[in-house]
């Protein structure tokens, strides 16, 4: 298979999608939206008001054991709780996230032009996640629940990722960390049955997601017409295997163990449940229908897609 050179690509080059946008003009249409529509949380979300009784943390069919025998057992404020945990567990994970993107940014734009537009949109998304990072940390603290790190396995397998990651495969994987939980926050923050400030919080993050989204689909977009044949099969494969990581360390076990609840029954009757697999199928739609578009999901990395769960 012939590697393109970008200028080929920026030259009428078209995917399935259609034809590849230029990579400054993107950046510049994404720059401009970050100056009308950037938020710090810290001024923004007020912090001091009290949570209100009697409203949840994530909406209830977004949590793990909605619709299971174990839920139906459960008392109304012991599923509020479930959710005040699990909605820290996410945030948690976010972070996680956020800083395996950072530094995967970081890694991109190292040997390009420091006055591109491409690089400082780059730069302008690394702001973005630093204040999304700290305002998911400030909503754990301030909701008086633990902080939920991954194991240390899935730990040390990211900062494993971020070692030898290709470019597509960084993007693929940043997708894969931003359009579920962005699904998911789509739903809670008009939801008037969620606490205000947690609404507040899936705002101010899925305004700003939806730039960082467009970024990482364009660049993947481009780096899938381009890049060697190699690095094409390896991003096949190491999204697959993310996506199953992702899918395991999507809930920390111990938020049930926290709420009072049998941890092994719960894991077994999340792992079984049919609404859980549809939540997160749903998920995972939009950004499983783009990589099937874009010649992600092929050969071992969609077998390893559908054993994730997120792919139907």
């Amino acid at each position: 298979m012939t590697t393109l050179s970008e200028t080929d690509a920026l030259d009428g080059l078209r995917d399935a999608l259609g034809q590849l946008k230029n990579r400054e003009t993107v950046a510049l249409r994404l720059l401009e939206s970050s100056a009308k529509h950037s938020f710090d949380p810290d001024t923004e979300l007020d912090w001091d008001a009290p949570f209100e009784d009697g409203k949840w943390f994530w909406p209830p069919e977004l949590v793990s054991l909605y619709g299971t025998p174990m839920w139906r057992r459960m008392s109304e404020e012991q599923r509020m709780l479930l959710s005040r945990h699990e909605a820290a567990a996410l945030a948690s994970l976010g972070i996680w996230f956020e800083l395996i993107l950072m530094q995967l940014l970081v890694r991109h734009i190292y040997d390009k032009s420091a006055t591109s537009a491409h690089v400082r949109y780059a730069l302008t998304e690394i702001e973005d996640e630093c204040r999304h990072s700290k305002m998911f940390a400030r909503v754990i603290a301030h909701s008086g629940t633990p902080w939920y790190p991954v194991t240390r396995a899935h730990h040390n397998l990211g900062r494993l990722f971020k070692t030898i990651s290709t470019t597509p495969g960084s993007f693929t994987a940043t997708l894969l960390g931003e359009e579920v939980l962005d699904w998911m926050q789509r739903l809670t923050f008009p939801d008037e049955r969620v606490q205000p400030l947690i609404r507040g919080v899936t705002r101010i993050h899925v305004i700003e997601e939806a730039r960082h989204v467009r970024y990482a689909r364009e660049e993947l977009r481009r780096q899938m017409m381009t890049a060697p044949r190699w690095s094409q099969e390896f991003t096949r494969v190491s999204s697959g295997e993310f996506a199953r990581v992702f899918s395991v360390a999507f809930v920390n076990p111990e938020v049930y163990t926290n709420v009072g609840l049998d941890r092994r029954e719960a894991v077994a009757q999340v792992r079984t449940s049919a609404h859980r697999r549809e939540v997160m199928q749903q998920g995972a739609k939009k950004l499983t229908d783009f990589l099937d578009d874009i010649g992600v999901l092929r050969g071992v990395g969609r077998r390893l897609w559908r054993s994730s769960g997120l792919l139907a």
